[in-house]
């Protein structure tokens, strides 16, 4: 297991390097966000080949990861395309000067990487297991990860809609299900992970996986997720009724103000 560990950190290591590398000479930070999800992929497809013989739960905790890491990383690469590097990048570029280069590479890619490989346990864990039989607790993942799919994917495509109307230029989305919640797509992503929780608690030691989804969430509220974007808008009057009325991240009908 220990060997089994070592190997992931030291691909997790050079692919984060690679990351940096070409965002360094690409002059454009944000890709880290591209290769975000790919990472993933490239852990759940390193510990499943690694193995010998595969079983349900294998497959299908795999494939969750497949399908979520492919889909993000599309969606980033679609809404980046042609634009400049994202504002939070942008404005550590700013304040780091010269000490920008070494600032990234430890505080962004090797961060994000030590991230990555924690957030990643329900994928070491599951396929390092040999546990073959579904359980219940294996169904409900399954259908937690389910909603919070629908929860990224369609909240990221209503922004994307909504952003497309020019005449919708600085105003907030408030509609679909940015009604209910005002970061869909960050709720989608804490479940997903989740879900992945709840699989791998039938695999041997899988309780030691909560870190991913705690550490997920907290990334979520606290980092650079919505803590960061709720700072961007502090101020604006519009946001601000919309705030008053919609949760910050758990869906709940509208409040009446």
């Amino acid at each position: 297991m220990v060997r089994f560990f070592l190997f992931i950190i030291i691909a997790v290591f050079l692919y984060m390097t690679i990351v940096f590398l070409f965002a360094l000479r690409r002059k454009k930070n944000s890709i880290v966000d591209i290769a975000w999800g790919l990472g993933f992929i490239g852990v759940a497809i390193i510990t499943f080949f690694l193995r010998e013989g595969w079983t349900m739960r294998h497959i299908l905790l795999s494939g969750l990861v497949l399908i979520w890491g492919m889909r993000l990383a599309i969606h980033i690469a679609i809404r980046n395309r042609g634009r400049g590097e994202d504002f939070r990048y942008a404005k550590w570029r700013q304040e780091w000067g010269r000490w920008f280069v070494l600032r990234s590479y430890f505080q962004v890619f090797m961060l994000q990487g030590v991230l990555l490989f924690f957030i990643a346990f329900p994928i070491v864990f599951v396929n390092f297991s040999d546990r073959p039989d579904l359980t219940l607790v294996d169904f409900l993942g399954f259908g937690v990860w389910c909603i919070g799919f629908v929860f990224e994917a369609v909240g990221d495509y209503q922004l994307k809609q909504f952003k497309k109307r020019p005449d919708n230029k600085g105003k907030i989305i408030t509609t679909g299900l940015w009604k209910y919640t005002r970061h869909p797509n960050y709720f989608g992503e804490a479940a997903m992970w989740w879900g992945l929780f709840l699989i791998s608690l039938s695999v041997e030691n899988g309780w030691a996986t909560i870190i991913s989804p705690l550490l997920i969430t907290f990334l979520l509220l606290r980092g650079s997720g919505v803590a960061m974007l709720e700072k961007k808008y502090a101020g604006n009057a519009e946001f601000e009724a919309y705030a008053k009325r919609t949760n910050a991240f758990f869906p709940w009908f509208p409040k009446k103000v």
